[in-house]
């Protein structure tokens, strides 16, 4: 249905509603594996797996949103057809955002909510130091830095010469992206960040309502960039609350 682009931990083919999830860089689906145990039994979670990680390994990643977006929205059409919530987290929010912008762009139904978190809004700077075309060493010692990516595999030549050409690509989406004025998306928006999260400060967390004409809500979460692991059941505490208030299919 998909080419492999969405991973379903728990399929629910009766599902109310589906959240489809995106990871940050350098992440994959296995971020959201044991999520839909903690979200509402009526929704199907739906991980994106982009190519040049997990099982698509070998597979050419992408390093531009222009490329990326097309591919995937055409790739998720028809999953979409059924009422969906987009979430994102850091290069997933970004992503989730252009996949927003896509499915109006082409027609297709929107997201009934857009939740994001980790990310300053899209029409700010991204204020973070370029890193996808620094020498080996210094890119890893970067990726140690940020502590997103598990120290066995930073640790691992044989591992980091398999995975650094994705992990590259997705840092290099994230350092060339350039925003382009649209008209705000109609659908509500939901914004989460980190309280110590150096590049994603309250205020551009807050801007995310400039992106939407529907409601908007914003909020502060305990701990740094990858609060979504540090802070994970009240994160997914909150997203339960929206899918709970969200419409979706009507019972058979």
């Amino acid at each position: 249905m998909n080419g492999g682009w969405l991973v379903r931990p728990r399929p629910r083919p009766e599902a109310r509603l589906r959240l489809i999830c995106v990871a940050y860089a350098g992440g994959g689906s296995a971020v959201f594996t044991d999520w839909a145990d903690a979200l509402p039994a009526d929704v199907e979670v739906a991980a994106v797996r982009l190519p040049g990680r997990e099982s698509r390994i070998l597979q050419r990643p992408y390093d531009d949103l222009a490329d990326l977006v097309p591919d995937l929205g055409d790739a998720l059409a028809e999953y979409c057809a059924e009422p969906y919530v987009l979430f994102g987290h850091s290069m997933g929010a970004l992503i989730s955002f252009g996949l927003a912008r896509r499915m109006r762009a082409t027609g297709g139904p929107g997201p009934e909510h857009l939740i994001v978190s980790g990310r300053r809004a899209p029409h700010l700077p991204h204020e973070r130091p370029h890193i996808h075309d620094l020498p080996d060493e210094e890119f890893t010692g970067a990726l140690r830095a940020m502590g997103g990516t598990p120290e066995e595999l930073l640790s691992d030549p044989r591992v980091m010469r398999l995975v650094r050409p994705g992990l590259r690509a997705d840092f290099r989406l994230n350092d060339t992206y350039r925003y382009a004025p649209e008209p705000p998306l109609d659908c509500p928006v939901s914004a989460f960040g980190g309280r110590t999260d150096e590049h994603a400060d309250e205020k551009g967390v807050a801007a995310w309502g400039e992106q939407t004409t529907g409601p908007f809500t914003a909020r502060t979460l305990e701990g740094g960039h990858f609060f979504l692991h540090s802070a994970r059941s009240t994160l997914l505490g909150a997203i339960g609350g929206i899918l709970d208030r969200t419409p979706g299919r009507a019972a058979v």
